[in-house]
């Protein structure tokens, strides 16, 4: 059987290893250390950094597919691995527009697709012209590395937008700034292409964030018309294909206060807003990942549900005393339904440590608000009960409360 190499230990390589295992493959990862999520549970680890070419050579040695956990891998060391034989996927002609803001705006400027105004910032200078222009606020992005709201500012005056733009550029971080667009809400579409060139489309989502952070997505977005969702699936897909992406893709997008959709971001990977596909759609995007580098033929991506809603367990600001097992304990009794997928990661603040899957009855309907809100509030008390011990609902579990009544189908 094949092997894929994938570049990150994290937990989409770990969740991607899980999809390997039903396909009768062991993913091997590059992992940073023996504790990453992905360096827990598979048994091919090779240990090293996404930066050492020599790490990543020893990765590639016999794998069918290199692919990634991130974007961050300089794509010098790909190009070095690419004359060497190793088939990269996504190729790194591709992955720079993951990795590089200002090029990807530059590249879907020229593809036409609809994006917000943006400029290079080399000074204050420039970020004065660009307010002044597109008015205030604007965003400030690190052209590099920012993710999860880390590398984005939005200053609503020049003052503040001069003292953040000193400080950055003072440290070396290339700038960039965009237009704040007026939006609705934040979409998701994700997409997945072979190098064959077959592709396929998840139903478009709705992404909600807290503090620049996902924190929850519901699948498929609803009040999203046939038109608009239909518009996202082919867009994501024109953009894959012009930029000559492999692998799972997520186009993340904007719904203006107008409904027009504006693409904010790229990610060539699978992604935290396809997590739902795990147990919401009939292929995720871990193995549709796998299968996109492989060259397989694509799996089939409809929904199995009405609506599937995904929470992030988010850890709380300080972890509660009772063990994680026990709360997973209380939550399984009171809701059996929940799928739980954690990461092997220790709780802190606001990090990421897992999610919930909440698939929503067969008997209801996306244009049901309160269905939709009932799955919703359900995934979101399991994530939250997960993380702080506590239930969003004041439920005692030693009150003699038993299942929750809504968890049957």
């Amino acid at each position: 059987m094949p092997v894929v190499t994938m570049i990150g230990g994290g937990q989409l390589a770990r969740m991607t290893h899980q999809a390997a295992i039903e396909l009768g493959q062991c993913l091997r990862v590059l992992s940073g250390g023996p504790d990453e999520p992905a360096a827990q549970v598979s048994a091919d680890i090779v240990l090293g950094s996404h930066t050492d070419l020599d790490a990543l050579r020893a990765a590639a040695v016999g794998s069918s597919a290199l692919t990634f956990d991130h974007e961050h891998v300089p794509t010098e060391h790909l190009d070095v691995l690419i004359s060497e034989g190793v088939n990269v996927q996504p190729p790194p002609q591709a992955l720079i527009y993951a990795q590089d803001k200002l090029a990807m705006r530059r590249k879907l400027a020229e593809l036409d697709v609809p994006i917000p105004a943006f400029a290079e910032v080399t000074s204050v200078t420039d970020v004065e012209k660009f307010g002044d222009e597109h008015g205030w606020p604007i965003v400030i992005k690190s052209i590099r590395g920012g993710y999860d709201g880390r590398g984005v500012w939005m200053p609503d005056e020049l003052g503040e937008a001069s003292e953040i733009v000193t400080e950055q550029l003072g440290k070396g971080v290339a700038l960039m700034v965009e237009q704040k667009v007026p939006m609705r809400r934040e979409l998701s579409a994700m997409v997945a292409r072979s190098p064959f060139g077959q592709g396929a489309t998840w139903p478009v989502v709705e992404t909600v964030q807290r503090d620049g952070q996902c924190a929850v997505v519901i699948a498929p977005a609803p009040e999203l018309s046939d038109e608009r969702a239909a518009q996202a699936e082919q867009l994501a897909l024109t953009i894959s294909s012009a930029l000559g992406a492999t692998g799972a893709m997520a186009v993340e997008l904007f719904e203006t206060v107008d409904g027009e959709l504006v693409v904010n971001e790229l990610a060539m990977r699978p992604h935290n807003s396809g997590h739902w596909t795990q147990d919401g759609a009939r292929t995720s995007q871990f193995e549709q990942h796998l299968r996109a580098v492989l060259d397989y033929p694509l799996g089939d991506t409809a929904p199995i549900a009405p609506v599937t809603v995904m929470a992030n367990v988010l850890g709380a600001p300080e972890a509660p005393e009772m063990s994680m097992d026990e709360r997973l304990h209380h939550l399984f009794a009171r809701m059996p339904d929940a799928k739980v997928h954690m990461y092997g990661k220790g709780e802190r603040k606001d990090r990421k440590i897992g999610h919930v899957n909440v698939v929503g009855p067969a008997a209801g309907s996306l244009d049901d608000a309160a269905y939709v809100a009932a799955v919703r509030e359900r995934a979101e008390r399991a994530a939250h009960w997960l993380s702080h011990g506590v239930w969003t609902d004041g439920w005692d579990p030693h009150a003699g409360g038993g299942r929750d009544p809504h968890a049957g189908h």
